[in-house]
This record gives structure tokens, sequence and C-alpha cells, in this order.
């Protein structure tokens, strides 16, 4: 609401409250609500300018005010306060607010909480409170704060704080408006003010509140006499409270105004230097720390002199020693050595030196302002040094109690002896022999640690839990004692300032050394920079500030990298957590990075030193060596004690394997990144970085590391109250965070915080890792620039010198050094041994070795470290060995390298590693030169020339080496023709000079070979030569060089002349004919890769330069006679005993003809033929026969002979390439080409039937390539392509015989002379592509089918190959076609069937094939070898592929009279009569699919074959005989009985809703019946059994029980009688049977039957009347019996069951009958035809009737017959006949005495349907069908309704 509203409604609130008790107060609120109300716009107006009415409206609420009514003061503030916020209180009236509150100040507790609300409000939302007036309101509110009521006294405090910062707001707004003004305020305005130094200043009114309110806050906390406040006392820490609010959030405001510094200086700074000197009080120094830490953070600059008397002062109480002086100076600076002080005592207490500790960790955080705490007193001449003087007292401070940190057991390693014996390194201890101030500082830093290994309390460590606290010190103000704090907690502080330190240094330098020397500006195409060298800082801008800062870090760093070292080096050693140990090696790792970034070599190598010393302490790497594994399991408490450090063996030795701890690990990691950091820039320092990565190379690929760091979440040696894995923080609670720079260990707000991965540094530690990066390490020398990269080569050469001279024993590494420094490839030749020798004492080199736990044991096992490490590193930087002069890397490498080999005295191991090394640079060197010209032929002559001094070592100057070394000597030798070897392969082509020395090379190894036995185990193949990167070399005999020495040396020398052999076409003439001589060698040595290698490399690398040549007409006859050399060289190997060499000499013999045979003669050809290819068939095939007559039994076949069928097999895949490649264009043409190929054909025919199966299939088929070659020919040379092709034929039938022959026995003996060996699946399957491909032809040629006679004798042929029962090899042929049976299905498929008589032949055979798998199929008896389980041939697939094939057909010819004239449809239909009679008998149709079962199949495929060929059948009735007529319908109707009377009893076991599928499907056949078989049997040549024989399968099929039909009436089914049986009903009422029977499946499908027999017996339709009256009187026989059956069963029974109710199936089949029977109406005559003798003759017509009754002129009298047969005549011609038949039955049923069946059902209209249509589910139970309507049917009923029907027929119905 408005101020004027709000004023309306508190003006009659107060008038209603003081209604009785204050009159005047509501007189005086009753004028102002008059005044309000009369003139509301003009009292509104009043109230916002200060008008003359203000004073007189808010005279109520003053008066209110006045009162000492509680409630009326109440409401007087809160309306006052309300206003106030409105500002719709006058100006004006601000003092007598003020007045109020004061005289109100004494009311209760709600009045005074109302009051310093209102005293907010007042403050804040009026500006013109300034100096007294805002004194006044100060100290109401100073006077509410002493007030003893809590919650008044929290809040004044809470005002005051607010007011104070009001004013402060207050300055820093009016600041802004005066720089935004553009006139600045009159002068009147400003105040004169006196300022501590005694000038005097103008001062703005804000400014002057603020300036006046913090100096009387200096002077109040200072025990004095403000000057503005009117308070006489003010307790100290809340004015320090008030202070440091101020000081926290204006510290801008107060860097701007001097008025205001001077008061820090003046006043507040000695405030605290007194307070902080006087008998300390907690609540009071906690304050006074956090005001001077604000203090040094933001006013540093300004307050330079306090700040470094502060900074004195604080280190002064951190060491708790008064020694240390302002003006100490110099980084030589220290304090005193005093006692350390314990937790309680001394002249300072302890929670003073933690709050000075926490203070300290704030500014070390900040790495500006050490910076230049640095600039501002260190680096001044008399400076007071205050940052050296506090690393030193941080140093101090951190190793004051070492019992109290504790020792941190992994950094000795794991397994060792962790006792303080001799072998612990104390300062005097010569561990390492460094030189300089860095080793002897790293040396001492460790001494301590050495000192108190067996100091090891269970409380002693540091850690983020046990020794920090939850709240900080420094943080606890609501405490007035210090709180307790952990005896460890000021050495964590310490801990944390030292890695604060160390990482700012780090924030600050490695970004600007990144951005000069990495980032710096390139010129176009210069390459970045990887690897920068360090800062040269005479070549940075001086004027830069970022220069200026860079040098004071440099420094720094310079003068107190001794102490930070000393501190980092003790600290790491100690018993810490993981966070604190991370953050320590973070910071050794800043350290080494900036001091290397800076140029500080001494700090650099001092802290890769000391980093040295912990990452692979010397006691692991010594001790393993004389570590053996225990045969026995350690206890756990012994692995515990180890784990720990301890050692319970008394000395003995660990018991554990000697490794690396996880922590050793860590400071591995962080030296190998430092180490990749500043690889640019390490020089010499190369050197001992190299020795450390040797030393932990050696410990974790030798042994692996300890338990400490098995896994990353192990935690070792750390006792009781580590932190676990709690990540370090980066921030602290109070002020101090705001002003760090994210460094600093975690405070104990943030401890407890959990972080389920480990820091980077504690990952990733396993030797999997570590080895991979100390690799990167190497890998990264490709980064370095030429001049580090030689000081990196030349430090590692000199390590590998140093080792090798060592593991001599001689002290040859400084001879090593000499060679590696001074002498070229081309003087190694002339030097001796007196060359080897020491130029200087060698006992230091000795002791330094063997310090660093490296003895000979270890290199024999794994080889020189150095030498490893050099070929990695050369392998990397291959372009400089190319590019680069040779001093960069060429000659040191190649020459060390060479030495070692050259050194008789290195171990073998050594000199082997050596070599091997050096040939991979010489293999690695020419493929990577690309430059053509002088330095191609410059580089390529370097490589040649150092790789001969490899191969063709001169021992002449060292009598003897050879000899004793011999075994070394072959192996390096054979290493060099490798690498020679390698050379030619990859760089070969590109040689310009060297082949004399390459020739030399591969002569020197040469040897006349042995003489060889053929066949003999000496030619048994040796492993591949390409050993050059063996991990172990090849143990070689020692000696004289035996044979098995150079038999090595030839096979590496024979794979670099094979590679020479390639480049042959480069050779000229006489070196051409030396390296054939040259391979003829080889190829005749006892070694089978050399012989077989030697004879290929005769064809591809000779003869293709051969042929090369030939094409030139010149040197055409020289070298055709060089090339018909090689191929009768080539022949006489491919009749080789050993299989290896004949097979290659036979590849190579036709490959050769196969390339170049486009270019040869005819009569080059005619010779290659007859004198190479067929030659070799004879040679092989009487090698075979030979054998295999001396062969052991054939169940135990000889390696040999199948080797040999190999090579056959190989022979005659090459000669069916050469007949492919090239028959139409060479050979076809030679004149003795018909006696080529009858010599041919002739052997492939006699390999199929002699020779084993394995070859029948690659000569088989080697003919079908030599038949489609054929095809190319068939115009050009038509002739003789016929002869091939009639040859080919004579040749099919031949082997077709024995096909047959054998499949006609089916057990032959295998050693029958007169039947092959049985065939192969395979090679029928070849056999058969063979006759498709001679089809082929002749259809190209004649363009005809064959004759019919060859179809036949083909179809034999193919049945024969399909129906083979002696295959070894079958496959399955359920769900797939095997190959044999698709091939022959193909093959049939592709005959042509438009000839006469052809598909009959296909019909009939594929009719036979569909019922192989119920006539056939037959079980193969499992191979005892092989073990493999039986087989069962079922030709299922080929069933399920010929059913719709055949269906297929029979559409297609359909028309054509032979189907049906020449059996072929009855062969069909009998095909299919097989499986629809057998059923469910049928086997499975598929194994792992989901095919329709088989009879299905057969069913559908024989239904739609009689759909479509029975109107054909009758169409051709005049063209059939009556032989062929009656068969094929006979056939017919016995699928159909095979079907409706096909046993179902399986069926039974189906679901319901399976079985009435099935019997859906079945419904097919009775509508084929009747839609596609009944219209078309009228034919009068279709003889009276056929019609009979249906209509009695109908009524077989129709039965529902066992007993339907007498046991006679299948019989009848079977022989078609047509015998009429009558039964007279009477006759069976002895016959009666109470047994309900058993009833019959599939009961509609019964029905089914029985509504198309009556269907063909009634006279239903006019269509083909004749025909379906001759089928009505030959089907009504069976009708009559049928129906008979059943009515007279009943009569039979029910007399004898009585009231026993009949089954169901027996009652609803007598209602059907009699309904059934009720319905039909016969053909006029039918039943007279029927029962005649003749029943077709009088089907259509029957005698006349009136000849025989009234015709009184016939011959015949009446009189002669009697009434009985006149009547029995004429009943017989009726319509209703049946019924006059079955009268007597009729009349016994109607006149049973008791209840007859009965039941309601479902009647269909009455039509001329289909019997599908008529079919209605007979459902007695009541279940509607659309379109019926419900009728009861009753036995009785219904018979006498037949009754009724026959009197109506007789002319006596009663109307």
């Amino acid at each position: 609401m408005s101020s004027l509203a709000f004023l309306v409604t508190e003006l009659q609130s107060l008038s209603s409250e003081t209604r009785r008790k204050h009159p005047e107060i509501r007189e005086a609120a009753e004028k102002s609500l008059a005044t309000l109300r009369a003139s509301p716009e003009q009292a509104s107006t009043s109230l916002t300018s200060d008008g003359p009415q203000s004073l007189e409206l808010l005279r109520p609420v003053f008066m209110g005010c006045a009162t000492k009514s509680p409630k009326v003061v109440a409401i007087s503030l809160g309306s006052l306060q309300r206003l106030i916020s409105l500002k719709a209180v006058p100006k004006s009236t601000v003092p007598e607010i003020i007045r109020t509150m004061s005289d109100a100040m004494n009311q209760g507790v709600d009045i005074q909480l109302k009051i310093l609300q209102t005293l907010l409000g007042l403050i804040t939302n009026y500006l013109e409170v300034h100096d007294a007036l805002l004194g006044d309101a100060l100290l109401l509110c100073f006077k509410l704060q002493e007030s003893r009521i809590a919650v008044v006294s929290s809040t004044a405090a809470a005002t005051l704080r607010q007011l104070v910062m009001v004013v402060m707001d207050k300055m820093v707004d009016e600041d802004r408006r005066n720089a935004d003004a553009e006139i600045r305020e009159a002068d009147d305005k400003l105040a004169e003010v006196t300022l501590p130094d005694g000038t005097t200043t103008q001062l703005n009114p804000s400014a002057k509140d603020a300036y006046s309110v913090f100096e009387d806050l200096c002077l109040l906390a200072n025990s004095e006499k403000p000057n503005f406040l009117k308070l006489q006392f003010l307790h100290k820490t809340f004015a320090l409270e008030l202070i440091e609010s101020v000081l926290t959030n204006y510290h801008a405001l107060f860097r701007k105004h001097v008025s205001l510094i001077l008061l820090l200086q003046n006043h507040l700074c000695p405030l605290l230097l007194k307070a902080l000197s006087d008998r300390p009080t907690f609540p009071l120094i906690l304050r006074c720390t956090r005001v001077v830490f604000l203090l040094l953070k933001q006013f540093s600059l300004e307050l330079q002199t306090e700040t470094e008397v502060f900074l004195m002062l604080l280190i002064r109480i951190i060491t708790d020693d008064n020694s240390v002086s302002l003006e100490a100076s110099g980084s030589g600076s220290s304090i005193a050595s005093n006692e350390s002080y314990s937790h309680g005592h001394g002249s300072r207490p302890q929670w003073m030196r933690v709050l000075a500790m926490e203070i300290m960790r704030g500014l070390c955080s900040d790495a500006e302002l050490m910076r230049n705490v640095w600039d501002r007193y260190d680096a001044q001449e008399n400076g007071s040094n205050a940052l050296s003087t506090l690393v030193t007292a941080l140093k101090r401070l951190v190793t004051e109690r070492p019992a109290l940190l504790g020792v941190g057991s992994q950094m000795f390693g794991v397994g060792v002896v962790n006792s303080n014996d001799s072998h612990v390194l104390s300062p005097s201890t010569p561990s390492y022999s460094l030189d300089g101030v860095a080793g002897m500082v790293a040396t001492a830093a460790s001494a301590t640690v050495s000192n108190v290994v067996g100091m090891m309390g269970s409380n002693a460590g540091l850690s983020l839990q046990g020794s920090t606290m939850k709240l900080q010190c420094i943080d606890q103000l609501d405490k007035a004692d210090s709180p307790p704090i952990p005896e460890s907690y000021i050495y964590l502080l310490a801990v944390q300032c030292l890695v604060s330190l160390c990482e700012g240094f780090a924030t600050f330098s490695a970004p600007l050394f990144n951005t000069i020397m990495i980032q710096k500006p390139r010129a176009a195409g210069e390459a970045p920079i990887r690897a920068p060298p360090a800062l040269d800082f005479t070549t940075l801008p001086s004027d830069d500030p970022s220069t200026k800062q860079l040098q004071i870090v440099r420094d720094i760093i310079e003068s107190n990298w001794p102490a930070l070292l000393a501190a980092l080096s003790f600290v790491i050693a100690t018993n810490l957590s993981d966070e604190i140990f991370v953050d320590i090696l973070a910071s050794y790792q800043a350290m080494t990075n900036v001091s290397g970034m800076l140029g500080l070599t001494t700090p650099r190598d001092a802290f890769f030193t000391s980093l040295a010393k912990f990452s692979v302490p010397t006691r692991v790497v010594s001790s393993l060596d004389s570590y053996t594994d225990p045969q026995t399991p350690r206890s756990a408490t012994a692995s515990f004690s180890e784990n720990l450090g301890l050692s319970l063996s008394g000395g003995a030795g660990p018991t554990s394997p000697p490794g690396l701890s996880e922590r050793n690990l860590a400071c591995l990691k962080v030296l190998v990144s430092s180490a990749m950091f500043l690889a640019g820039s390490l020089g010499e320092s190369w050197f001992g970085i190299l020795e450390v990565l040797q030393n932990a190379d050696y410990v974790l690929a030798s042994k692996g590391i300890g338990h400490g760091a098995q896994s990353p979440g192990s935690k070792v040696g750390f006792s009781p109250g580590r932190s676990g894995s709690n990540p370090p923080s980066r921030s602290v609670s109070m002020s101090l965070s705001a002003s760090g720079s994210g460094s600093g260990l975690a405070s104990a707000s943030s401890s407890n915080s959990q972080q389920s991965s480990r820091h980077p540094l504690l990952s990733d530690l396993d030797p999997e890792t570590m080895l991979t990066a100390i690799q990167r390490l190497f890998d990264a020398s490709k980064n370095l620039e030429d001049g580090a990269f030689k000081c990196f080569i030349d430090a590692l050469c000199k390590l590998s010198a140093e080792m090798i001279g060592m593991q001599t024993g001689t002290g040859d590494a400084s001879g090593l050094e000499v060679i590696a420094e001074s002498v070229s490839v081309e003087e190694l030749s002339s030097l001796g041994s007196g060359a080897l020798s020491p130029s200087a004492s060698i006992a230091d080199t000795l002791h330094r070795r063997r310090v660093s736990g490296i003895h000979l044991p270890r290199t024999l096992r794994s080889g020189d470290f150095g030498i490893n490490k050099l070929g990695g590193v050369v392998s990397l930087n291959i372009h400089r060995l190319i590019y680069r002069p040779a001093e960069v890397a060429w000659t040191t490498m190649t020459t060390h390298l060479l030495s070692v080999i050259s050194l008789p005295t290195a171990p073998p191991p050594i000199r082997i590693q050596a070599a091997r090394v050096l040939d991979d640079v010489l293999i690695t060197v020419p493929r990577n030169l690309s430059t053509a010209g002088e330095l191609q032929a410059q580089v390529q002559q370097r490589v040649l020339e150092v790789l001969s001094h490899q191969v063709m070592p001169d021992y002449t100057l060292q009598p003897g080496t050879a000899i004793s070394n011999v075994g070394t000597t072959v192996e390096l030798r054979r290493m060099g023709l490798e690498t020679l070897h390698d050379i030619l392969q990859v760089s070969g082509h590109t040689l310009v000079i060297g082949w004399e020395t390459i020739f030399s090379m591969l002569e020197s190894v040469c040897r006349p070979p042995p003489p060889t036995r053929s066949g003999s185990m000496d030619s048994v193949t040796s492993p591949t030569a390409s050993t050059a990167l063996r991990a172990k070399p090849m143990p070689l005999g020692l000696g004289i060089p035996s044979e098995k020495n150079y038999t090595i040396l030839v096979k590496i020398a024979f794979q670099s002349l094979n590679l020479v052999c390639d480049s042959v076409s480069e050779l000229a003439p006489e070196h051409l004919r030396l390296c054939i001589s040259t391979l003829g060698q080889f190829g005749r040595q006892a070694n089978t890769n050399i012989a077989l290698t030697a004879a290929a490399s005769l064809l591809w690398s000779v003869s293709d330069a051969i042929q090369a040549k030939r094409k030139d007409a010149e040197q055409e006859p020289e070298y055709s006679a060089i090339w018909m050399f090689l191929l009768l060289e080539v022949l006489g190997l491919c009749t080789d005993d050993r299989p290896e060499v004949r097979d290659g000499a036979i590849q190579t013999l036709f490959r050769t003809m196969q390339l170049y045979g486009a270019t040869l003669s005819l009569q080059t050809w005619d010779e290659c033929i007859w004198k190479v290819a067929f030659p070799l068939v004879d040679a092989l095939s009487s090698e075979i026969h030979r054998r295999s007559a001396l062969a052991e039994p054939l169940e135990n076949p000889g390696v040999g002979e199948q080797a040999w069928d190999e090579s056959k097999i190989l022979a005659f895949n090459s000669i069916g390439s050469i007949f492919h490649d090239f028959l139409s264009s060479k050979l076809i043409h030679l004149e003795s080409f018909q006696k080529s190929w009858d010599f041919f054909v002739t052997r492939i025919q006699d390999s199929v039937l002699l020779d084993n199966r394995s070859i029948s299939t690659p000569a088989l088929r080697c003919l079908e390539k030599a038949v489609k070659a054929s095809s190319a020919s068939a115009f050009d040379a038509r002739p003789k392509v016929a002869e091939t092709k009639e040859r080919v034929w004579n040749a099919i039938d031949s082997i077709g015989n024995a096909v047959l022959r054998r499949n006609g026995t089916q057990s032959p003996l295998a050693s029958s002379p007169t039947l092959p060996k049985p065939f192969t699946q395979e090679s029928l399957v070849a056999f058969v592509d063979v006759i498709q491909s001679t089809r082929n032809l002749s259809r190209a040629l004649d363009s005809v089918e064959w004759s019919l006679e060859r179809l036949t004798r083909l179809m034999v042929i193919l049945k024969g190959v399909l129906t083979y029962p002696n295959s070894p090899d079958y496959r399955p042929d359920i769900d797939a076609l095997p190959p044999v049976q698709t091939v022959v299905m193909t093959t049939i498929g592709g005959i042509d069937l438009s000839g006469p008589g052809v598909p009959s032949l296909v019909l009939r055979d594929l009719s036979e094939f569909a019922t192989l798998p119920f006539l056939a199929a037959f079980d193969v008896a499992p191979d005892p070898k092989s073990s493999t389980p039986s087989k069962r041939i079922t030709y299922i697939a080929l069933a399920k592929k010929t059913m719709p094939k055949l269906v297929e057909l029979c559409l297609q010819f359909k028309d054509r009279l032979e189907l049906y004239s020449e059996g072929s449809l009855e062969a069909v239909m009998s095909a299919y009569s097989i499986p629809v009679k057998l059923k469910y008998d049928c086997p499975a149709p598929s194994k792992h699919g989901k095919d329709p079962p088989l009879w299905k199949t057969a069913t559908t495929s024989f239904l739609r074959i009689v759909k479509e060929c029975s109107p054909h059948i009758v169409s051709f009735d005049e063209e059939l005989s009556d032989e062929r007529l009656e068969g094929i319908w006979r056939q017919i109707i016995d699928v159909f009985r095979g079907g409706i009377l096909a046993d179902c009893s399986a069926a039974e076991s189906f679901p319901l809703d399976i079985q009435d599928e099935e019997e859906n499907f079945d419904l097919a056949l009775i509508a084929a019946l009747e839609i596609d078989v009944v219209p078309h049997l009228g034919v009068r040549r279709i003889p009276d059994s056929i019609f009979t024989l249906l209509a009695k399968v109908l009524a077989q099929g129709s039965r529902l029980d066992d007993s339907s039909l007498s046991p006679s009436s299948a019989d009848d089914v079977e022989t078609g009688s047509n015998e009429y049986i009558y039964v007279n009903g009477s006759q069976h009422h002895s016959h009666g049977s109470t047994d309900p029977g058993h009833a019959l499946p599939r009961e509609r499908f019964s029905y089914w039957c029985f509504d198309l027999l009556f269907l063909i017996c009634s006279d239903t339709t006019r269509e083909q009347e004749n025909a379906r009256k001759r089928l009505a009187a030959l089907s009504l026989p069976a009708l009559l019996k049928r129906c008979q059956t059943t009515m007279a069963r009943y009569v039979a029974d029910e007399a004898l069951r009585g009231n026993l109710p009949l089954p169901r199936a027996r009652e609803d089949e007598l209602l059907y009958v009699l309904r059934k029977l009720q319905e039909l109406r016969l053909w006029s005559g039918s039943l007279w035809a029927a029962l005649s003798d003749n029943p077709t003759k009088y089907s259509l017509e029957q005698p006349p009737l009136t000849s025989l009754t009234t015709d009184a002129e016939l011959a015949t009298p009446v009189s002669s017959l009697s009434s009985k047969a006149l009547i029995s005549d004429a009943v017989r011609r009726s319509t209703v006949g049946h019924l006059f038949h079955f009268y007597t039955l009729l009349c016994e049923i109607a006149s049973v005495p008791r209840r007859t069946p009965e039941a309601w059902v479902h009647i269909r209209p009455l039509s001329t349907g289909s019997v599908s249509q008529h079919s209605e589910e007979r459902d007695l139970n009541g279940h509607g069908h659309i379109n019926s309507h419900l009728e009861h049917l009753d036995a009785r009923m219904l018979a006498k309704e037949c009754l009724k029907i026959v009197g109506n027929e007789m002319g006596v119905s009663w109307n």
C-alpha cells in the first residue's frame, strides 16, 4: 500500500489503543487523520518533501514512543520502521527519531529489537545521516550490544557489522559519484581531518564518517579513547572482528585512500604487534592473526615495512626462536638450532604456532605474494631475507621431530633388510660419487631418514585424517580456549606450505616457458619445438614484466633449493598418507621441472639425484642377484613384516623377492616424466638419469615389483591414521582460501571427502606401464635437436661402455669409450687388443657399477641395457643417420657397436646383442634413404662397409680368438648375412654400388656340399633362418667349425642369393651365368628348403629375366637356349624323392609354360607336350603303381604313396590349366593333336579307374578344363572338336560302367581286380561335371540335344551315380541336397525336353528318384579308422526337390499324348502313392527346419496333377490303349485309396488343433475326387472295376468304428468285387452285441466319405448324365451295403441291449443314414441296373416294364410273371427304390418299442452343391451354424417318414 494509506491505518490503530489511557495521543491521532482525510494529496506531498505539516502528521507516533506502554511503543516503533522503509519520513525528523529511540531504549526486549531494526533501516535509507547523528545511532547500537540479554546483544552486534558496512558502502558510493560528476561538490561539504601522521586533509562526509568509525575501532581495540564514538569501552575481540570485516570487504577502498592506509600504519599495525607480543590469549591472538593475514595478503605493497615485520614475527612464532633477526640476509641465514618444542611447553603455546602456520599456509599459496616478498626483501642488499628465512624455518620445522613423523618403509623398497646396519646409507657412505653441491645436498638430505629407520611408532606419520582438525584453528572464533590440536598438525601445515611454494613456482613458470619456448612464432616451414632447451635470459626482453618475474623465480630457487630439497627429501621418506605423499612428489616434480626450465643445472641435477635414490633404492638393486626364491611358502606374518620394512630373519636376508614399492614406482614415474619434459636441456646429465633407468628396468623386468605395488589399491607402509584414498583438496575454510591460487593440501573441512579414483601419480604403476613409460622417454629422443641428441647418444654409449667394460673384468670400458669418441669404422680393423686397454684406473668405475647392483648374471640374462635402448633410439631417429653429418650419431653409434662385436673378451650375449642392434640399423637406413645422387651412394657404401666388418671379421691380430669363440663368431656372421638378406629384400632395387662387396660376402660362406642320399633323413627341413630378433640366441657348438655351422651360413647366404635373382635383370650376362651356376649348386644341397627354393628361383627370377631378354631379336638365340636348359633342369627335379622338391619343380615347370606359352611356337609346344608333360605323367604313374605293389595293406598306406598321389594331382591340375589356356590357341593346331588328345584322355581314364581315389577328382577336373577349352574351337576346328567330344563320351561311358558295376555290388572286396576302388562323392561330382561340360560342348557343336538313346544311357549313368552306395564321404541329405544330388539334378534340369520321348524318360527317372527315401535309403557303416558315427543316406532332400519338379513337368507336358501313352503319368502317380499310403510312417522331412511332411507334399503334388491332367486323359481317350487307360485310372484311384484308408492312428497323439488341421488337409482328397475325378469317370472304356473300387474305398473310408463293415468288406475293397450282399434284418436279432466297439479317429472325414458316396449315387445334376448314371449304378451296391450294415446292427443290438443306450457315434450314424436315405433320390433305373448282371449296360436304359404288365399283344404273357416279380421290377426302377430295399429294416426301426436315438441338429437346406458344401458339422449338442435350421431328429420318426415315402411311391398313402 502507499505511504499515506499505511499512515492512516497506523494512526487508526494508535488511536484505538490510546483511547482510554492516553487521550492526548488519541486526540493528536484524530487530528492527523482529519488532516489526511481533508487533503490527502497535500499531506502526502508534505511527508515526502519535508513540508510544514509533516511534523504534525507524525506527532502521534512520536508521542506514542514516549509513553511507557509497551504496546503503544511497539505500535509506534513498528509504524516508524515501516514508514522509514518506505522513505515516507521527512529528513528533518531524523534527529527526532534517533532521540525518540534513545529514550525508548530501556523498554523490553521486543522494543529493543524494534529499535535495532529501525536504526538499520534509517541509516541505510537516509544518506544524510553523518557526523554526530551517525555517532549517536552507532552509540545506541553499541549500548545495546553490551546488553546482558543474549538475543539483544547478538542482534546488536550483527546490526553494528551491517551499519559499519553501510558506512563503508556510502564511502564507496561517494567515490563513484565524485568520479562520475563533472563538477565536484562545493567545498563547504568537505571537512578537514587531522591524519595520524599530523597532516590534515579534506574529506567528503561519507569518507569522514568511514575514517572516523575505523579510527575509533582501532583505538577501542587498543583500549584507547575514541574520537568519534562517544563510547568508553569495547571488547577488543569484537573490535577486531569489525576491523576484519571491513578489511575483508573493502581492501580495494583502503588502497585508494591514503588516509585509511595511514590508519593501518599508525593504529592497526602497532595494535597487532603489541597484541602478538603480549601474553597470548587464544581469542585475541586468533583475531589478530586473521587481521595480520589480511594485511599481508592485501596491503603488502602499501605496508612494506609492516609486512616485513609481520613476516619475521610469524617466522619467529613458527620456530619459537627469538634469535631470528629482521636484519638477517642471504640464503645462508639460519635459525638457531634449538631443541624441538613439545606440545604445551616453551615460550609460546603450541596453538599460537599453529595459528601462525595456518596463516603462513595461506600466504604460501599466493605465488605472486611470495615473489613480491623475495623482490622486496630478499633481493635487496640489506633486505631481511624473509623468504629464505621462511624456507629455512619450514625445513627446520619439518625435521625437528623425526620420531613423530615416522619412516615410510615403502621408500626403501620391498623385500630388503631395512635395519640400521652397515648397508644403511649415512652422510659418510660413498653411495654415489656425485660431483658438486647437488650430490652433497642430495646425500645429506637422506641422512636424517637413514638414522631414524628404527623409529617406527604405531601412531607416527602424517595423514589428512589423523593430522588435521575438523575445523582449522583459525576459524574457531567461538572458542574461548584453544581446541585440541593433533600433535602432528603443525608439521602437516609446514608440509603444505612447502608444497604450495613449489607449486607456485611451477604454475607461474610453466605457462610462460611454454609460451616463450614452445609456442613462439615460427618461420614458414620451421618444425615445431617439442623438446625445447632451457630459458636463456640473455635473449629475453629485459623490460618485459614476465622476464623480471621469471628472474625472480630463478633467484628464489637458486638461493633456496638446498633447504627445499632437504625438507622434501626428509618428508617424502617419512610415514605419509597417499595424499600427502602425492603432493610432496608433485613438489619434487615441480622443482625439478622449474629448475630445468630456468637453466639451473645444479638444482635440477640435485632433485634428479634425490628422485633417483627414492625411485630405485640401491639396496633393492644390489639385493636382487643374491635373492633366491624360497622353496616353502612364507607365513602371513613374514609378509606383513616385510611390507612394513621390517626383517624378522635376524639379518639373514629378505624372505620376499626384492622389488620396488608403489611409492618407489611413483617416484620413478615422476623422474621419467621430468626427464621427458626437460629432455632438450639435460646435456651431460643424461648419464645419471640413464643409469637410474637402467636399474629400474633391471628391477622391473627381472623380478617385478614388491607387494606394495601389486595393485593400484594396495596400501603398504603407512601406520594407522592414514586417510586411505582421499584426494588432496586445495582450499582452506576461512578467507585464506579466497586468496589462494588453488594450491595447498586439504584442510580438515574437506579431508573426509571421498573419491573412488586415485591420484594420477599413484595410478598405472604396474611394471608393464612403468616399463612403457621408460620406453616413451627413449622414444621422445626423436624430438631432440641435433646437439641434444648427440649428448643423449654419447651418454647412452658411455653407459654401455662402462657396463661392458665391467663385464669383461679387464676394465675395457674406458677403451670402449675411447672408441666411441674418437675411432671411426675405417680404423676398427687396425685395432688390436691393446687398443682396448684401460686408459685410467678402473677401480672407481667397478665400484660404481657394483653399487648400482648390476652384475654379470643380470647382463647374461637380459643383455646390456644401453645397447638395447640404443637400438630403439636409433630406429626412431634414423633420419639423423641418413641426412645429418656422421658426427651427430652415426660414427658414435656404429663405432661403439662394432667395438663391442669385435671385443673377444666381451660376453657372447652382449656381442650378439650389439650385432642385433647394428643389423637393425643397417637394415633400416637403406630402407629410408630416398635421396638420389651422391648422398645415396655415400650412405649405401657406408652401410655395406660396416656390414662387411661383421660378416667377414679379421682375427689375424688376435690369434686363437676365432677358434676359442667359434660359436659366437658363426652366430655373428649369420646375423650379418641375415642383415644382408634384409637389405637386399627391401632396398636391393635401389643399390647403385656395392655388388662386388655383396658377392664377396656371399662367396665367403660357400663350400662344396657333401653328398646326400636321396630320401634320407638329412633332407628334413630346418627352421627358417630369420632369427635376427630371436630373444635367446641359438646355441652353437664350439671348437673347429662344424658341418652344422656351415649349413647355417649357407642357408642365410642362399636366401640373399635368391633375392639377388629377383634383380637378375640388372645383372650382366656374366653375372647371370654366375648366378645360374650358383643356384645349381644350392639346388643340389641336402637341405630340402634350399633345393626347393633353388628350383623356384630358376623360374621366377632367372627365367623372367631370360624371357625379357628374348624379346630382343639380337639376344633371342642365346637366351632361348638358356631357357630350355632351365626346363630340363626342372624336369630332372620333378621325380625327386622329396615331395617338397618334387611338387615345387612340377609347379615351376608348368607355371613357366603357362606364363610364356603364348610366345612359344607350335614346334616348341609339341616338344613341351611330348617331352615334358606326358613323360612326367607316365613317370609319376609308374612310380605310384610300383609303390602300390610294394606297399603295406590298404588300410595302412605309407606316407610316401600319398605324397606321390599329391604330386600326380598337382601334375593333372597343371596339365588341365595348360589345356585350358592354350588348347584353342596352340595345342589344337598341332599335327599330333588327335594322338595327344587320345593319350591325354586315356591317362585320365586310367587314373580314374586304377589309381587311388584322391587322384580321381583332380583327373576329372583336368579333363573338364580341357573339354571346356575345346568349346572355344567349336567353329574353328569342328572336326577335331567332334572327335574330341566322342573320345570323351567313350571315357564317360567306361567310367559309368565302373560306377554301375560298383553300384550293383553292395559289398565288393577291396582287392577285387575287376572293380575299381570305391568312388568318393567328390569324384562323382567331378564326373557329373565332366558330363555337363561334354553336353555343353555337344550343343555348341550340333545345336541339338543328344539322341534319345544317348540320353537314356545318360540317365542310367546319372541314376547309378545318384544311388552309388559305397562312397566313404557321404554328406547329410535331409535338409539340403548334397553335392552329388545337386549336380545330378542340375544335369537333368539342363536336358532339352522338346524331343520325342525325352519328357517321359525324365519323368520316369524322376519318379523313381522320388521313391528313393522309401525304397532305397540305407545306412553307411562307420569307418573304424576315423571313429566316425554311422550315417544314413535318406534321399529326403532329393524327394522334396523332385516331387514339385514332377508337378512342373507334368503340367508342362500335359497336352502331349506321350505323357499318358508311355506310362509316365502312371509312374508319377505310383511315386506319389508311396508317401501318401505311408502317411505318418514317412521319414521326417527335415532335421533342422520345418518343412511340410513328405506325404503332404506328395498329396498336394498329386492332387494338382490330377486336377490338371484328368481332362486331358478324357480328351486322349481314343488315342490311349485300354490297358494304359485302365492303368492310369486305377493308379489314380489307388492313390486316393491310399490317402483315404491310410493309418491315422498316430495323429491321435497330436494336439486337437493339429488333428483338426490334419483332417481338414485330407478334405482335399474328397474334394478332388468329387471335382476332378468323378466328372471324368464316365468314359465308356474305363472298366467297371474302377468304379466299384472307388465306391468301396469311400464305403471303407466312411467307417466310424471297427465293426461298421464286415471283415469281408475290406477284401472287397481290395479286389474290387461287384457282388452285392443282401442282409436280411431279421437275421441280425440273433447276432446282436452289447460291445460298444472302438470308435475310429477322424469322424468328420468318415462323414465326408459317406457324403461323397451318397452324392455319386444320387440324381443331383444333369451334367454328364450318362457318366453319372453309370457311376451311380456301379457305386449303389456299396452304398446300400454300407447303410444296411448300420441299420441291421442297430436292430440286432437294440433288441439285445434294451434300455442300454448305444454309443453316441452309433446313434449319430443311424440318424445320419436314415436322414440321408430319406433325402436320397436315385437315377431312374439305377437300382435296377445296380442289381443286374451288367450295371453299365442297363445304367442308361432298362427293359421296358410295359412288355411285362400291360401289353397283351406281347409274346410274353403277363400271367407268366408273378405279382411279386412285377412289383420287384417296378420298385427297382423307382428313384426311391433304395427305400423299398430297406423296407424290412425300416419297419423294424419304426416298431422299436423303446426309445430310439434322437438329437437336435442343424440342417442346411438341400442343394446340389459339392460334398464340402453339404458336409456340415454333425454337432448333436446344439452348436448352431450359419444358414441352417434346428431340427429334431428321431430314428423312429425318420423310419416312419421313409415308410411313408414307400407308401406314396406305391400309391397307398393315406392323406
